[in-house]
C-alpha cells in the first residue's frame, strides 16, 4: 500500500472516531522521517485511545503493522509510527501546547481529496 492511501485510511479511521482538526501534512520534501505527518485531536483520553485503536484496525485490514507506537497509556500525546507516515493524536489542551503545525510549518498542508 503507498504512503497516499496509507494517510487516507488513517484519516478517514480518526475521521470515524469523530477527530478534531484533521491535518495532513506533506514532509517527504523537508524530511526524511516520512513521508505524511497526520496530526489531529481528541476531547479526552478514551477519546484519544479510540482513534489510535480505530487506525491501527484499519491499517491491519490491509496487513499494515505500526511500527511503534509511544504514549498509549498516557492518552494524552499518541504517536504512531508507520514508516512513511507518522500519526500524532493528542488531547486538545497538549496540542495547542505542542503546535506540531507551527514546527512544521515548511510541509504542505494536503486535502484528504488529493491523496
Amino acid at each position: 500500500m503507498t504512503s497516499k492511501n496509507k494517510a487516507k485510511v488513517a484519516y478517514h479511521a480518526l475521521a470515524n472516531k469523530k477527530g478534531d482538526d484533521i491535518k495532513i501534512i506533506g514532509i517527504s520534501k523537508i524530511s526524511v522521517l516520512a513521508d505524511y505527518f497526520i496530526i489531529a485531536s481528541g476531547n479526552n483520553k478514551n477519546q484519544v485511545q479510540a482513534m489510535a485503536d480505530h487506525v491501527q484496525e484499519e491499517l491491519q485490514k490491509s496487513e499494515i503493522e505500526v511500527r511503534q507506537i509511544e504514549g498509549y497509556q498516557s492518552g494524552n500525546w499518541i504517536l504512531m509510527d508507520y514508516g512513511d507516515i507518522i500519526i500524532h493524536i493528542f488531547s486538545s489542551d497538549d496540542r495547542l501546547f505542542y503546535d506540531l503545525e507551527r514546527i512544521w510549518r515548511d510541509g504542505t498542508g494536503i486535502c484528504v481529496e488529493e491523496l
